[in-house]
């Protein structure tokens, strides 16, 4: 999701994969796939950064997903519902398997 800000301050976030097109007209209007309008404080760039941040973020992850380095850093996960006790195993990210030279 990318955090954008409505006229009136208002902060919110977009999913950016629902995207259609965003023009400055003098205001910055951002357009769903949906056919939804919204205006934002943003600029057209600054709207077009996000998008290219919140992508990148994507692939940096997966990148350390694969190469089994990615490591959360919001803290503890959540206790499974298979292990309420405070000591059970908490649930952690799985890498990809290594793939395999052709």
């Amino acid at each position: 999701m990318i955090r954008v800000t409505r006229l009136n301050g208002e902060h919110f976030a977009l999913n950016p994969d629902l995207i259609e097109r965003v023009e400055g007209h003098p205001d910055t209007v951002v357009f769903l796939v949906d056919g939804t309008k919204y205006i934002v404080r943003e600029g057209v760039d600054e709207v077009l950064d996000e998008i290219r941040e919140y992508r990148a973020s994507i692939l940096a992850t997966a990148y350390a997903m694969d190469r089994g380095t990615y490591r959360t850093t919001s803290g503890p996960s959540p206790v499974s519902p298979a292990h309420p006790a405070d000591d059970a195993p908490r649930a952690s990210v799985v890498p990809f398997p290594a793939r395999e030279e052709r």
